[in-house]
């Protein structure tokens, strides 16, 4: 097979196998055709699709004989081996290690150029520290594996009538108290350049407007609640500015997405996590989607977590999922 059909393919991982992410792709595959390369334990798909009664068959494949032809009832699998059975609902510390092995077979079949886009389920990371290895989250993950020096995590969903909301973070998975000696000029532009440079080239944005939100309440008061808009932020909006970049702010987190100024905004930087993303959440939870900018590749995730009291029960939403699939594909399609 060429390198263009390989690359048509797009790759999922389920994420942990005691939660929803084997459930989605089961139900999925039963409704209709699964046009994705599911990278599990087969034996994983096997048995959940027998708990939840489902009349799906799990073909083993590699991902370099993949072809285009899915049907319903089948999930093309890419072996990885658990290394105990996994139940529904109930955490197993031995399958941390298969869990970032599905992970970083993806991730380097994205990279080699054997498929063109990752989709990930969702993850525990606790689970994952307790097997004693350092994790903090996908993002991160598919930074150190790509050799990148910086990503952006972006969440995006549809508002209807409306654009698309886009949120990137400055700062992702850390403690609050941690956050503001993480607001330097430095991470501030990467993250500026990054945000800026992937809307255009795989957004087909041609001057992207990026909002960013100051730190503090009301950002900053003038200085009266804190120093960082003063000196950090606006400075490097400025900088932007001077470069021909349509950046503004800081402006104040709260009165930041009123629609008459989200409608101007092709993207909000936020500094970080919980000061944008429960806004969209509360939007566009259910099919919003995460999307890694930065990386070499495509790669997209559901906006949820394992949702472990609901595993092996049939009642898992797939509208994250949908989206995450649907904006891969839509990712590769514009891709040069």
């Amino acid at each position: 097979m060429g390198t263009h059909a390989r690359q048509s393919t797009a790759v999922l991982t389920p994420g942990e196998p005691a939660g929803i992410g084997p459930d989605m792709v089961c139900q999925w595959a039963a409704e209709a055709p699964l046009d994705v390369v599911v990278v599990a334990d087969p034996g994983l798909l096997r048995d959940r699709a027998q708990a939840l009664r489902l009349p799906v068959d799990v073909v083993e494949v590699d991902v370099l004989q993949a072809t285009d032809s899915f049907q319903r009832g089948e999930i093309h699998c890419w072996p990885v081996s658990m290394a105990v059975p996994s139940q529904p609902g109930t955490l197993a510390v031995e399958n941390a290690p298969y869990v970032l092995a599905c992970l970083e077979r993806a991730g380097r079949a994205c990279l080699d150029g054997e498929a063109g886009a990752l989709i990930t389920g969702p993850i525990h990371k606790g689970i994952i520290n307790d097997a004693g290895v350092p994790f903090s989250g996908h993002t991160e993950f598919l930074q150190a594996l790509s050799g990148v020096p910086s990503v952006v995590m972006m969440l995006a969903c549809e508002r209807p009538g409306q654009a698309d909301l886009r949120v990137a973070l400055v700062t992702t998975h850390m403690p609050l108290a941690s956050v503001a000696a993480r607001i330097t000029s430095d991470a501030l532009t990467e993250t500026l350049e990054i945000v800026e440079h992937d809307l255009r080239t795989r957004f087909g944005i041609d001057r992207p407007r990026l909002h960013v939100l100051g730190l503090n309440p009301h950002a900053g008061e003038g200085g009266h609640l804190g120093a960082e808009e003063q000196e950090i932020i606006e400075p490097v909006i400025d900088a932007m500015c001077a470069r021909g970049m349509a950046v503004s702010g800081p402006w104040p987190a709260d009165t930041a997405f009123v629609p008459a100024r989200l409608n101007q905004a092709d993207c909000v930087v936020a500094m970080y996590h919980d000061q944008g993303l429960p806004v969209l959440k509360h939007i566009g939870f259910g099919h919003a989607v995460n999307i890694t900018l930065g990386l070499p590749f495509i790669r997209t995730s559901v906006d949820h977590g394992t949702a472990l009291d609901r595993a092996g029960e049939g009642r898992a939403d797939l509208g994250s999922l949908r989206a995450a699939v649907a904006e891969a594909k839509r990712l590769m399609h514009r891709a040069p």
